[in-house]
């Protein structure tokens, strides 16, 4: 059965109709862990407007060729998020079929909600279409529980890029829970990281993982602790995107190592 036929057949989508946006999250990379029903939208849009963590081998699916790049990437110029929502809007009163596709999942760190709550104001039609989220997907690719019985007992997915600076999330409230926190993008701020846990009263061998690139040809990892992770990024030039995890659900990448499949 042709590709197009086995999405139709089990995802059973929605049509895609002019003047609609679908917000779309690509996954962590790959094509591979797409949902059906994002490859299928891939098949039916007539402009992509994407971000920089989506793949060239996932945008190499879609059937048109209209793709406008509005990344966004740290101490890089981009584009502004009222141009981007602005661009959505006026391809929509166009009469486009609209996918914007995000990496990993809409709604978490994506802006997801701030471009659904435009569309609204402006009367426009939306789908949310979700995406395997980054962090869960890298970890799981890792060997790394999220969560573990007798380990860990909830998990804090948190942003890294505004830390030490006022307003920013209470570091040291999240050391004292004990439980495994999810860094997105906090490589440059790790240092910064690292200190307000450990004065929160996270041990200093408490295990770190970096997780770069997860599932794409640039894919690398490594394992530290909260007292060295800062030297070892910078040692081993460990850039974004990356994912910081940080707690005792490490341990078990070791632990799950065996024959590879």
């Amino acid at each position: 059965m042709p590709m197009n036929e086995l999405i139709e057949t089990i995802v059973e989508a929605p049509e895609f109709i002019p003047g609609h946006v679908w917000l779309a999250g690509s996954g962590p990379g790959h094509p591979r862990y797409l949902t059906l029903e994002v490859a299928d939208a891939l098949q039916k849009a007539d402009v992509i407007v994407h971000d920089a963590l989506v793949s060239d081998a996932v945008l190499a699916l879609a059937q048109t060729h209209d793709m406008i790049f509005v990344g966004k990437r740290g101490g890089k110029p981009s584009v502004a998020q009222d141009d981007i929502t602005a661009r959505l809007i006026e391809l929509a009163r166009s009469a486009k079929r609209v996918l914007r596709l995000k990496g990993g999942d809409p709604f978490i760190f994506g802006r997801g909600g701030e471009e659904a709550e435009a569309l609204v104001k402006a009367d426009i039609p939306f789908r949310i279409l979700p995406g395997m989220t980054s962090a869960l997907a890298a970890l799981a690719c890792a060997n790394i529980p999220a969560t573990m019985r007798g380990i860990s007992r909830s998990i804090t997915l948190a942003t890294g890029h505004a830390a030490g600076t006022p307003g920013d999330l209470d570091w040291k409230a999240l050391a004292k829970t004990g439980e495994p926190i999810v860094v997105y993008m906090g490589v440059s701020t790790i240092g910064t990281i690292a200190r307000l846990l450990m004065e929160g009263g996270l041990a200093g061998d408490t295990p770190v993982a970096v997780l770069m690139a997860a599932t794409t040809p640039l894919e690398r990892s490594m394992t530290a602790t909260l007292a060295t992770v800062e030297a070892e990024v910078q040692r081993q030039d460990f850039q974004a995107p990356a994912l910081i995890v940080i707690g005792r659900i490490v341990d078990m990448q070791a632990v799950l190592a065996g024959p590879a499949s």
